[in-house]
């Protein structure tokens, strides 16, 4: 009996047509993705919806035109805009609350404040109490004068009813000090800061908010060319710290 002949089917070489039109539905798919969410609205999603559904089915797409989003579409197509929304409420809201401890602030020191030993400030990093050293110390001393204790107990009559982190920073002026006591500024800055910090709690402020960072002369507020900008420079400030600080913003170069 002749044995039956095998005809081998030909090589078909433009088979790798099917991966590379694949590859290219994915690629085109990728880029539809990615222009979509560079501008998030509803239109720009029903077309990404539209070009998926054409790329990957054989459906007849929907017309953009036709449709009508429901309320819990857009939650779900636009988190992007709501979540700013939210940072931006919050970020408002802990504004409004960091300006009334301001106002509660500068109500209980107004005496002192008009007088320029107390200045109460506002920024995005919180509120920040600059209370001049003279009112707090003798000079090169750590401990605090009788006058400075009811100062310290009327903010801490504010702050212990507060829940933000509080940081005491103390400041010299850029004369050196060389004694017993303090070897340099550095010791006088952070001693002084930790006095007035231990202070706030003995008054009723939680201690785990309070820090206490001695500065030294490296941050002066005005020039120590000057007997009187070297006394602003003597200062203790308490800052209340903001939780949500504003962000900062690169300037891009041109």
């Amino acid at each position: 009996m002749a044995r039956r002949k095998f005809h081998e089917e030909p090589d078909n070489h433009e088979r790798w047509l099917v991966s590379y039109a694949d590859f290219i539905t994915l690629l085109f798919a990728f880029f539809v993705v990615m222009y979509a969410i560079s501008s998030l609205n509803e239109g720009k999603y029903r077309v990404l919806s539209n070009s998926l559904t054409g790329a990957f089915s054989n459906a007849k797409p929907v017309s953009p035109t036709l449709t009508t989003a429901t309320p819990e579409d857009l939650l779900k197509l636009a988190p992007l805009p709501l979540v700013k929304q939210r940072a931006s409420e919050a970020l408002r809201r802990e504004r409004s609350q960091m300006t009334e401890v301001a106002r509660d602030i500068m109500a209980v020191l107004e005496p002192l404040v008009r007088e320029g030993k107390v200045r109460v400030t506002q920024t995005s990093r919180g509120v920040t109490i600059e209370i001049n050293a003279s009112l707090l110390f003798p000079t090169g001393e750590a401990k605090l004068s009788a006058d400075s204790i009811q100062a310290l107990t009327a903010i801490a009559s504010v702050l212990k009813i507060d829940t933000h982190a509080i940081q005491v920073e103390g400041h010299t002026d850029n004369i050196p000090i060389k004694n017993s006591i303090f070897p340099s500024n550095w010791e006088l800055s952070a001693v002084r800061a930790s006095t007035v910090a231990r202070l706030l709690t003995e008054n009723g402020v939680d201690e785990n908010r309070v820090t206490a960072v001695g500065q030294g002369a490296k941050q002066p507020v005005d020039s120590n060319d000057t007997p009187e900008g070297r006394s602003r420079n003597r200062r203790v400030t308490v800052t209340v710290l903001a939780v949500l600080p504003e962000p900062v913003v690169d300037v891009p170069v041109k």
